[in-house]
């Protein structure tokens, strides 16, 4: 049993020993699926208060699943961004979410990922004309600029770390000016980086 072999695995730049509240705060209230090594942190600002709100205003919520590693924690070390290898996660999007997302993308809705593991199993079912398709496997799939995001129109992430892929992905999605001057503003105003750290919305 994974919980009695080892500890809620916080990312090693929180500089304390997990508590018992780490396993359940250090945690999404619509996780699933046993299998990640990593929270999506994005997900940690959703709580069922926030989720009803906003099913109460129309927003229809869909799934997918991605087994984050603790591959996207590691720091780009090379110039040459098409070098950079990221370690294979294995994923699955669903015929529900494929028919919900494609629905809203027909109508003219905003397609909205929670967090840069979601914006990246999306990426990873991409379809022709903006759409997705069902999909189980693996991904590697490392997204920098420049890159076009045929099927998310916004993201909710939170403020990532120096040289790691998540930031890599952020500024490919929201444009670099845009992204740095957003943190810019988060260090003049003592905003939270990383897992339990604050969360920007980026709509397109």
């Amino acid at each position: 049993n994974l919980f009695k072999l080892g500890s809620t695995p916080l990312p090693e730049y929180i500089k304390r020993e997990p508590t018992e509240a780490d396993a359940e705060m250090y945690q999404t209230i619509f996780a699933r699926n046993e299998g990640a090594v990593v929270a999506p942190a994005a997900g940690l600002h959703f709580s069922r208060e926030v989720m009803k709100r906003l099913e109460i205003r129309g927003v229809e919520m869909g799934y997918l699943t991605v087994h984050s590693g603790l591959g996207a924690f590691r720091e780009i070390d090379v110039e040459d961004l098409t070098k950079h290898r990221m370690d294979s996660e294995d994923m699955s999007v669903d015929q529900t979410l494929v028919d919900m997302v494609n629905h809203a993308k027909d109508n003219g809705k905003q397609v909205c990922a929670v967090g840069t593991s979601t914006l990246r199993g999306i990426a990873s079912a991409v379809s022709m004309g903006g759409h997705m398709k069902t999909y189980t496997g693996w991904t590697n799939k490392f997204i920098f600029p420049p890159y076009d995001f045929t099927v998310t129109t916004a993201l909710v992430t939170g403020f990532h770390m120096p040289y790691s892929t998540m930031l890599m992905m952020v500024t490919a999605f929201g444009g670099y000016q845009l992204i740095m001057s957003a943190y810019e503003e988060a260090i003049a105003n003592g905003y939270k980086f990383g897992a339990y750290g604050d969360a920007m919305l980026i709509i397109d």
